[in-house]
């Protein structure tokens, strides 16, 4: 039985019908999926094509284009015919039963399909609309707080979480006139595009930093880099750090009352912030005080970080850090240089020679300071191409920065739309 609920926040003008409210049971019926793991796939050929639950938690978007997202073939031919009943049709949902997280329950709408038959795989729900709903409206519907809210007390697991169709029978599908839904799912279609569009910048960019920072950079044994600014052709030179930098002792007295931590990907940040609210300590006068410009390691291993992580503070005027972090100023070279230099591995094996065999305390190297300053680097001669590279990542860093917070900006736009264009 159809009910009427409540409207929306947010409405396109000329819509004042009432939204209806039927069980899932009366919008949907359940298709058949199969059972084949990764090693069952290939991307190459075959007869049919496969979702697998995987990409419909990572890989793809609230609605899938499967002309062009490369889905998997199924490799043993044998397996189709005994779903001729369940090949996939635009306008099916699909649903990833299964996750590590409260993302199970995750939704793809399919918009297009390759030519070959297609069909649900590993840990999958498939899912047929009873009737014709408008392209787009269910993929971001059925992946939005408003009907994800009613799945979250009726997953099972602890480690893995999963959902069933019992439980996805158990919920109330929303929805507006047809003309509505159309509406809606285009308007959220075209900023999940311009979503895109902004990641594939943002995700070129990170790829092209990364390649310029093997080029642009000695390999180890060798003196000069594969690129290098014109005008400069002496070999690089190697220094220890104790040549070109200085050790920060100074202990907080009452200056600052900023806790900092380091991160490996945003570099020194408010540990309140980091850690929400939490501080490893409320007393600071025992920390060092760090004035922005200066460097701290971090002797905290992590997959991004496996010998730790050298951050400049940049943010913020001072803070204090714990005396675990080993800081210095620089007086020797220049700063952005050396704030690249540490975004590569090259420092990688002069800490490794410093670090004990197995001497690590929780993912903490055991590295004391004296020798820390005692690795080697290597550098330009020359203190403008210093510059010059350090001027060229610091700008290439200010246009990735630019690219994630548009990025940011649009999936926010998109949640807030979410949160208010559905009821």
């Amino acid at each position: 039985m159809t009910e009427q609920v409540k409207v929306p926040a947010i409405r396109f003008a000329g819509f004042t019908d009432p939204w209806e409210q039927r069980k899932f049971g009366d919008c949907f019926e359940f298709l058949k999926s199969n059972t084949l793991s990764r090693a069952g796939l290939n991307g190459e050929n075959g007869t049919a094509r496969n979702v697998h639950y995987g990409d419909i938690l990572i890989k793809f978007g609230d609605c899938l284009d499967g002309e062009r997202s490369d889905l998997p073939f199924i490799t043993d031919d044998t397996v189709l015919p005994q779903f001729a009943g369940s090949i996939l049709r635009e306008g099916d949902v699909i649903f990833a039963d299964t996750a590590e997280d409260e993302a199970a329950g995750k939704c793809v709408e399919l918009r297009k399909l390759p030519k070959e038959p297609t069909i649900s795989g590993l840990h999958t729900i498939p899912a047929r609309p009873r009737f014709f709903f408008g392209t787009g409206y269910l993929g971001h519907y059925l992946n939005s707080d408003a009907y994800h809210r009613q799945l979250l007390p009726l997953m099972q697991g602890i480690k893995v979480i999963s959902v069933s169709k019992a439980a996805l029978q158990d919920t109330q599908v929303r929805f507006p006139g047809l003309s509505e839904q159309a509406a809606i799912g285009a308007a959220l279609s075209e900023i999940d595009n311009l979503i895109t569009l902004h990641q594939r910048k943002y995700d070129k960019l990170v790829i092209f930093k990364k390649s310029m920072l093997e080029k642009m950079f000695p390999k180890d044994g060798e003196s000069v880099p594969e690129i290098r600014f014109a005008g400069f052709t002496d070999p690089w030179e190697q220094r220890k750090l104790e040549d070109i930098a200085n050790r920060v002792t100074r202990k907080n007295e009452g200056e600052s009352d900023l806790p900092l931590t380091i991160s490996s990907q945003y570099g020194l940040v408010d540990q309140r912030t980091f850690f929400n609210n939490q501080v490893a300590s409320k007393d600071m006068s025992g920390y060092y005080l760090l004035r922005k410009g200066e460097f701290a390691y971090n002797k905290s291993t992590s997959g991004d970080s496996p010998w730790g992580a050298v951050k400049r503070l940049v943010r913020y005027e001072k803070g204090c850090v714990s005396t675990l972090y080993i800081c210095f100023g620089l007086d020797g070279a220049d700063p952005d240089f050396l704030v690249t230099y540490y975004e590569t591995d090259r420092w990688y094996k002069a800490v490794q020679m410093i670090a004990a065999e197995g001497a690590r305390n929780h993912g903490l190297l055991n590295i004391a300071p004296n020798d820390f300053f005692d690795t080697a680097l290597i550098l330009p001669p020359s203190r403008e191409e210093q510059e010059l590279i350090g001027l060229f990542f610091a700008r290439l860093d200010n246009l990735i920065t630019l690219h994630q917070r548009k990025l940011e900006l649009l999936q926010n736009i998109k949640k807030s739309l979410l949160d208010k264009m559905f009821a």
